[in-house]
């Protein structure tokens, strides 16, 4: 089991996790007279910090489904099945309740603030998705693969449709899943186009990930098609228009950020993937393997979940350059240090719990479940 894990992916979610850590940390606190384009390092910052959520969107829809194929290949797809299903819902509630405000509530102070939708739920939704795409196409993974790249492609395509989406009739426990007017951070259109795309990468690793130079192959296209997209997309967007006259790709060519940011996208898959050997239980896996944790306990630092008093509260917008810097590394280190204890704390307790369980249970119920197990 362990031969087969792909351990890049683990490398690309850490490399995601600590990239959002360090850009929620700047964004929220630093001072925005520096915020100005002006400015190389804020610039070359910027940059960066927008390819993170395509990292992390797309890195999900892979893993989420490579999973979900593996064990369909077993024969084991209906446990798998309701573990995503469960987490899924569970990323969606997480969601909800990082933005409670259970002070104010106390206090009798109600807003719709709470509704509003940001990565969790978002992603947790499409993999909801993603398992109603998978139980369509499941008996053949290569519909599945053309269904999944043809969503990817259609959402981006169509992003001018839905830029700037309203909704004002539709409740806004659901017209917040599609439009940012409401004062959401991501919605399902465009970023559910990451996941399906990262879905379609799954598809591809499930079918040739034992095949000869597969690798070699799979880094030469990330970096290819990554390439190809960032120089080459806005062109493509602009020749399909001069060949169809279909004005939606003219729009498409002249606000060009999704196919770009996926090539940015593959570009860093590829370079992570090439690397992947030097990675192996690595600290870079454990940050990877704990994103949730690390993401649920750096939203609860900056911005004062369920409390309301978090460095928001305390530093917002005021830092200058060089302590935005140096606090964004020992916010990093903080949080990392809290997630990696919380988890030798749980596996504290469960051990513990499992001792007393078993003093507890009736000897022939144990004897019973040992026979049962032979």
């Amino acid at each position: 089991m362990k031969a087969n894990r792909l351990y890049f992916i683990d490398a690309v979610r850490a490399f995601a996790i600590l990239m959002m850590l360090q850009g929620h940390f700047v964004d929220t606190l630093l001072n925005p007279i520096y915020r100005d384009d002006s400015y190389t390092a804020y610039t070359v910052w910027s940059y960066f910090r927008g390819i993170t959520a395509p990292v992390f969107f797309t890195i999900s829809g892979l893993v989420f489904l490579y999973l979900l194929l593996k064990a369909h290949a077993k024969g084991s797809d209906k446990q798998r099945l309701r573990k995503g299903a469960t987490r899924a819902v569970m990323l969606i509630g997480i969601g909800y309740a990082l933005r409670i405000p259970f002070f104010s509530w106390l206090k009798g102070s109600f807003d719709t603030y709470f509704l509003v939708i940001d990565v969790l739920q978002c992603i947790g939704l499409s993999l909801l998705l993603l398992i109603g795409l998978y139980l369509l196409c499941r008996r053949n993974s290569y519909i599945l693969s053309v269904v999944l790249l043809s969503v990817g492609c259609v959402i981006f395509v169509t992003e001018p449709l839905y830029r700037n989406l309203t909704l004002e009739h539709v409740p806004l426990v659901f017209a917040n899943y599609l439009s940012k007017s409401n004062g959401s951070v991501f919605t399902m259109l465009p970023w559910f186009g990451y996941v399906a795309f990262g879905g379609f990468f799954a598809t591809l690793f499930f079918r040739n990930s034992q095949k000869k130079y597969f690798k070699q192959i799979t880094v030469t296209a990330f970096f290819v098609l990554g390439v190809v997209l960032l120089q080459y997309s806005t062109l493509i967007l602009q020749k399909l228009f001069d060949i169809t006259n279909i004005e939606l790709f003219e729009r498409s060519a002249n606000y060009n950020y999704l196919f770009l940011r996926l090539g940015n996208v593959l570009v860093y898959f590829g370079f992570f993937y090439l690397l992947e050997r030097f990675m192996k239980q690595s600290i870079v896996t454990r940050i990877g393997e704990t994103t949730l944790n690390i993401y649920i306990v750096h939203f609860i630092i900056i911005y004062g979940s369920f409390t309301g008093i978090g460095l928001k509260h305390f530093y917002y917008k005021s830092l200058e350059p060089w302590e935005a810097v140096f606090g964004a590394l020992l916010f990093i280190v903080v949080v990392c240090l809290i997630v990696f204890h919380i988890g030798k704390t749980n596996a504290f307790i469960y051990k513990h719990l499992r001792k007393l369980l078993h003093l507890i249970k009736p000897p022939e119920v144990s004897a019973k479940k040992s026979h049962d197990k032979d």
